[in-house]
């Protein structure tokens, strides 16, 4: 086949036609955290920027936020169908089975093909590649992905270092085929892991390597761990040294960057990213001050938090990058489409800059 005819058979691209997000009503501020930890407001703001989180509410589940959220984003593209439908987490529903096709069957999409991603905080980059490569591959004309987590679930209430920071939510993304230069398009991914550093990361017990061993697991291995001055430090580094890979890949400069949509772990995080990689801080989208770490739901409702208030226009160039357990990392590009104005998000209004937490 001549080169020629390749170019003009070339895949379809995965493109964004619709966002949206949702987080449970109930609200934890960092005063009433500090009733039961040995921590104060000021505190938790100056190591994390945080300064409220939403958490679910007893008997509710991820699958719950997921279909509101991936609700949302079907209304929001114009859609009642989708071919697949993809949730990212780190808390599904139960460990058998996955909980995509339940929220793809609450969605009234049975039949549609359904699937888990489970990269913990990276997961939804990973999964705009997995529908992406649906979309080229002609399996898929259009495709749901939603990022869900409900870190309250899995985190111990009484650990001062993780409870400050995780909060619970979803956000949803439709992706639709069409051509890679056309704004919307997603393009241009880094993607990697290092597995060696697995115990950064993990909750021990709940699988079939604590479940194989003798004896109960403990109460610190049924919750949530992390070693987290490691953890930022991979952070830093794998983060910027994937946003770097992705846009050399696109022939990007960082100059070209209009918004850097990082995973919101923390500000002091995404800020070092932002710093290392010489983007002014004022470019980087943050949510992460009204919601907390939300996992893999964070970079996809920071995404449905700037389309509510239009503070991304069509045209503007975004750079999205992801870190989490496993280790796993990754990056992308996407070009921000023109969008019909989005439903209400029931998302908190993002805190005054004024009042906003500065980190070094």
């Amino acid at each position: 086949m001549s080169t020629t005819a390749v170019g003009l058979h070339a895949p379809p691209a995965a493109v964004l036609c619709g966002v949206a997000g949702w987080v449970p009503s109930r609200v934890v501020t960092n005063e009433q955290l500090a009733r039961r930890l040995d921590t104060d407001d000021a505190w938790i703001r100056t190591r994390t920027g945080i300064r409220r989180r939403h958490v679910v509410d007893p008997g509710q589940a991820t699958s719950d936020l997921a279909v509101e959220a991936g609700r949302r984003a079907l209304v929001a593209a114009a859609t009642e169908r989708v071919d697949a439908v993809v949730v990212a987490t780190t808390t599904p529903d139960r460990p058998c089975p996955a909980t995509a096709p339940v929220v793809a069957a609450r969605l009234g999409l049975t039949g549609a093909a359904a699937f888990d991603i489970g990269a913990v905080c990276t997961g939804f980059v990973y999964g705009l590649a997995s529908a992406a490569g649906l979309i080229a591959a002609g399996v898929a004309r259009q495709v749901l992905l939603i990022g869900a987590d409900t870190y309250s679930t899995i985190v111990d209430p009484l650990d001062r270092a993780n409870a400050i920071i995780f909060g619970d939510g979803a956000g949803a993304v439709v992706l639709r085929a069409g051509h890679p230069d056309e704004p919307g398009a997603v393009g241009h991914f880094d993607l990697g892991s290092d597995g060696a550093q697995e115990d950064l990361i993990t909750v021990a017990a709940g699988g079939s390597r604590q479940r194989s061993t003798p004896g109960e697991p403990s109460r610190a291995d049924r919750h949530f761990a992390m070693r987290g001055n490691e953890v930022y430090r991979h952070a830093v580094t794998r983060m910027a040294e994937s946003a770097r890979a992705t846009l050399s890949r696109a022939g990007w400069k960082i100059d070209d960057v209009d918004h850097f949509v990082p995973h919101q772990a923390n500000l002091r995080i995404l800020y070092s990213v932002a710093d290392d990689l010489g983007l002014p801080r004022e470019r980087c989208v943050t949510h992460v001050e009204s919601v907390g770490n939300t996992g893999a739901a964070s970079i996809p409702l920071a995404l449905a938090d700037v389309a509510a208030r239009r503070t991304v226009r069509p045209g503007d160039r975004l750079l999205l990058t992801a870190f989490g357990g496993g280790l796993t990392w990754g990056s992308c590009l996407l070009t921000w489409p023109s969008l019909p104005q989005p439903l209400p998000q029931p998302l908190p209004q993002p805190l005054p800059q004024q009042e906003r937490t500065t980190t070094p």
